[in-house]
């Protein structure tokens, strides 16, 4: 990665906290928080500005190319204190990493895998750990290491990050407590001493893990799971005895209970049906009380919704009944197609009346001319 404009020869470190519903159903993911804001701010000026990690070993080629470490810390159960927490895994972290070894020839650079050369650890000058007071009663009474319901009702938080040299790297305190210099002071002196604990723990833990990886035995996450349980990779191999299998069968079948009656040929209840088992009875199908009581009121209800069906049926085609002779016919093979009307070309009774008189007037008129015609031949 190529680093910096303004620091050419030191590599890049970026620290992230992430806050998952997995830890605490308050917590939203992607949500920037006020909580998650502070608690990365304060994991920066923990690791970051207390300059534990020498970054200029992270330098490969002087204002080219440089190194760059990401560290991700996510907490998997919040009880309380995270920043605590998250101090030790992170610095737990960084001590426990190894980076590829790299060589530089001229303007080659070569990246190692770790079959060829072993990687090389970061170089770390301290182990800054943060230690949390929670306070009570405007400063009354003081509580290290809260938990989260204590953190609830607490009035002010001072968080104190420390090494084992007595050397503080950073200090924050947060709430509406005013603090007094002796209260800041008796603080310090319990950080000192819980800063120093947690340190020898920290080494004695990775002196033994180095020495596992040396052996070649379990580490790591392998070394946690414990064996003989559902979350183990591995059960041990059990040696079974294979011998007197039949023998052993052949007595807890006698000394089982032989059944009641035993049918030698299946029983037809209903066509299509037959019994399942010897000397059992097929208790498929049967119902408690509560599960019939339900089926009678279920057959009940469709009992009485049928009936109302076939009343508004008897209804609607009577009504239908009534208006099919003033409608009109109506042709349609499908829903999609277009519907065809057809009414009758029935002509009312008044104009057919009314063409009947006119055709007789006019057939007498006719025969009146003709009439008269023959009277004034002759």
């Amino acid at each position: 990665v190529p680093p910096k404009p303004n620091r050419p020869t030191e590599g890049i470190l970026f620290f992230n906290l992430e806050l998952s519903p997995m830890a605490a159903p308050g917590f939203e993911p992607g949500r920037q928080s006020e909580l998650l804001v502070r608690l990365n701010r304060l994991i920066e000026r923990c690791l970051r500005n207390s300059k534990c990690i020498d970054t200029e070993s992270l330098c490969v080629v002087a204002g080219e190319k440089v190194w760059q470490i990401r560290l991700d810390l996510h907490v998997l159960n919040h009880d309380g204190n995270i920043i605590d927490a998250a101090s030790i895994a992170g610095i737990v972290a960084l001590c426990h990493f190894r980076r590829p070894d790299v060589s530089v020839q001229g303007e080659e650079v070569t990246v190692y895998a770790p079959e060829e050369r072993d990687p090389v650890p970061l170089s770390i000058h301290h182990m800054p750990i943060c230690v949390s007071f929670a306070f009570f009663q405007q400063g009354t009474y003081l509580l290290v290491d809260p938990s989260e319901r204590e953190e609830c009702v607490m009035d002010g938080l001072l968080v104190i990050a420390m090494n084992k040299h007595r050397e503080i790297c950073t200090i924050q305190s947060s709430g509406g407590v005013m603090l007094v210099k002796d209260q800041v002071l008796r603080c310090s002196k319990i950080t000192a001493v819980k800063v120093a604990e947690i340190t020898e723990l920290i080494q004695k833990a990775l002196e033994n893990d180095q020495k596992v990886r040396k052996e070649g035995g379990k580490f790591g996450f392998a070394e946690s799971i414990p064996n003989q349980k559902i979350t183990a990779f591995k059960m041990e191999s059990a040696a079974v005895d294979t011998n007197n299998v039949e023998e052993q069968a052949e007595e807890i079948i006698t000394k089982a209970d032989p059944p009641s009656e035993v049918f030698a040929k299946p029983i037809l209840h209903t066509p299509g049906t037959a019994q399942i088992g010897e000397g059992i009875e097929n208790s498929w199908g049967e119902l408690e009380e509560s599960e019939r009581e339900e089926a009678a009121e279920e057959e009940a209800e469709s009992e009485a919704a049928a009936f109302e069906c076939q009343k508004m049926e008897t209804e609607d085609t009577s009504t239908m009944g009534e208006n099919k002779k003033a409608e009109p016919i109506i042709l349609s093979d499908s829903e999609e197609e277009e519907v065809v009307v057809l009414e009758p070309q029935v002509l009312p009774k008044k104009t057919r009346a009314q063409t009947n008189l006119k055709q007789e007037n006019t057939s007498k008129k006719t025969f009146n001319k003709r009439r008269r015609k023959k009277r004034a031949a002759p």
